[in-house]
């Protein structure tokens, strides 16, 4: 959990935990308005069952970007088909789909299996009656894999369909850490990651006591968070393939709010080891300490700027919790935020032009935006009690917690706040939502 002092903001999310998804998403809004296309389930060319269905994967991720609405199976011109050689251009005239997505698999010999997919552009289609189907051809690609790789390929395919048709990397193949926490379990604190869609659910760490504040390293390898369990607050990072871990800050008093540098190489955080909560870089390898605040009001939940050169920080020093931005050289520090009564819990944008945050108006907590250039705050959500964004790396979606039917539960926004999307409601509370960078 990153908000620290006295507005702290506990209880972050709940959400559920099915057997094979822990993050299924229901979208809520923004539908309407999300650009058509058609996802024509795979064909397999091969005898007995295909071992997972790709292009199922592939409408999933599609829809829960908020940027596209696949269409229903059932109102395909055509189905069955995966060559152009059997695209029929005429027959897709009345689709309002602007693309479509076809292909195959078929066996490769042992445990492998030969994807082939095809990316068709509609919209040229039907302005260009005469062109031939090679003309359509926005990508075309086939890959050999194994049954183990069939939801990570889905990912991939999305990933390209994704840029293709906006011009915006896809973060498909990414990954959400968080903590689950189990009360009545001996241990029921558990840091997890898992696929961005909630598959592929990994165990870290299990604690009988508190885990808190994942973060990501910038090459995906590592987190950072806070562990009491050794009955204090300590900071340590871990490798999440070799598991293997570090005590990097363990002070009397608060070590919380950990973040990596843009280089890996650090962690911003925040300790109260000489006395206020205040803002400290760390070297990871030295266990090196620079104060970057020293103010008698609180400083907490910092945050990198990509160029690494100042923090994001949240600081009380107006008298109510405020975002500014201080230089790590200069330690010029100035206040960004002023409306509303609070906002607080800051992240930058991955193109540094926009902060993320928390913001308290009329008691109620959203989510908000705002355009560094302009100082233009959008607020994005609409509910009571909305708290820890994090955003996904190509900057278009932010996960949050927020409050529905009077429980906890995990959603997400879109970046101009037309879609919205929420978990539906299980056992055991997760909180700490971090999305990781590309991998």
């Amino acid at each position: 959990m990153k908000n620290l002092g006295k507005w702290l903001l506990t209880g972050l999310l709940i959400c559920s935990m099915p057997v094979k998804a822990a993050l299924d998403i229901i979208i809520t809004e923004g539908v309407d308005a999300a650009r058509p296309i058609a996802v024509i389930p795979f064909v397999w060319q091969g005898t007995g069952p295909m071992p997972s269905q790709i292009s199922d994967v592939v409408m999933s991720d599609l829809a829960r970007s908020g940027t596209f609405s696949p269409a229903d199976e059932l109102s395909l011109p055509q189905r069955g088909i995966s060559t152009l050689a059997q695209f029929n251009a005429s027959a897709w005239m009345a689709q309002p789909a602007e693309a479509v997505v076809m292909g195959s698999v078929k066996p490769y010999g042992g445990d492998k299996y030969l994807v082939s997919f095809e990316l068709i552009d509609l919209v040229k289609a039907q302005l260009q009656s005469d062109l031939s189907a090679k003309d359509l051809v926005i990508d075309s690609r086939e890959t050999v894999i194994t049954a183990a790789q069939f939801r990570q390929y889905g990912h991939r395919i999305s990933d390209i369909v994704y840029e293709k048709l906006t011009g915006i990397r896809g973060a498909f193949l990414t990954r959400i850490a968080y903590v689950v926490v189990n009360h009545g379990e001996k241990s029921p604190y558990k840091l997890m990651i898992a696929d961005y869609d909630g598959y592929n659910e990994q165990m870290l760490l299990r604690s009988p006591e508190p885990l808190m504040s994942p973060s990501w390293s910038p090459d995906g390898q590592r987190l950072a968070y806070v562990s009491f369990e050794n009955r204090k607050a300590e900071v340590f990072v871990q490798n999440i393939y070799t598991q293997q871990r570090t005590k990097v800050t363990s002070f009397n008093g608060i070590n919380g709010a950990p973040v990596f540098s843009p280089d890996g190489k650090k962690l911003a955080l925040t300790l109260s080891k000489d006395g206020q909560p205040e803002v400290y870089v760390v070297d990871i390898a030295t266990k090196a300490l620079k104060r970057v605040t020293n103010h008698y009001a609180i400083d907490t939940e910092p945050s990198w700027f990509p160029d690494g050169k100042s923090l994001l920080i949240t600081s009380e020093r107006g008298g109510r919790p405020q975002l500014y931005r201080v230089f790590l050289d200069s330690g010029k520090i100035s206040r960004l935020t002023f409306e509303g009564e609070w906002n607080l819990g800051g992240s930058i944008s991955p193109d540094g032009r926009s902060i993320i945050f928390v913001n308290r108006t009329n008691g109620k907590f959203n989510i908000a935006r705002m355009d560094l250039e302009t100082r233009f705050m959008q607020v994005l959500t609409s509910t009571r009690l909305d708290e820890s964004p994090s955003v996904a790396p190509n900057g278009t979606m932010v996960i949050y917690g927020t409050t529905y039917q009077g429980k906890q539960v995990l959603a997400a926004v879109s970046m101009d706040g037309r879609f919205k999307a929420r978990l539906p409601v299980g056992q055991g509370e997760v909180k700490s939502p971090s999305w990781s960078p590309f991998l």
